[in-house]
């Protein structure tokens, strides 16, 4: 299975917009040109591991956070998302949203037949 660069794009985009950095200022402080930034955004351009690395750094995130969802084992598929989602909530906005999966998870576990297994 090769790495799906398509999906390397969306999360630097992802996180990239989350942290408010534009696509010129990512490009400037990783030396790299807003061009390729945004050519790798659209996987029309596969980045090199010397260039993820620079703008996972920029971006103050794990190369591991942009590469999520590339592996076909991954333990912590979706926590990249989800941080990404808590991170501007207040502590009160991640207490309710906690209580929300935690009732959801529920729910479907009662009503699908599952015990808790993965699928």
């Amino acid at each position: 299975m090769g790495v799906n660069f398509e999906l390397v794009g969306k999360r630097i985009r992802e996180v990239r917009t989350s942290r408010r950095v534009s696509q010129q200022e990512l490009a400037e402080s990783a030396e790299l040109s807003a061009a390729y930034i945004s050519r790798i955004e659209r996987a029309r351009k596969k980045t090199s591991l010397e260039s993820l690395v620079k703008i996972a750094n920029v971006l103050g995130v794990t190369v591991d956070e942009l590469l999520c969802g590339n592996q076909m084992y991954d333990p912590a598929e979706y926590q990249t998302d989800m941080d990404l989602e808590l991170a501007d909530c207040s502590h009160v906005e991640k207490r309710i949203l906690y209580e929300v999966v935690r009732s959801v998870k529920r729910i479907i576990r009662e009503n699908s037949g599952q015990d808790g297994r993965k699928s």
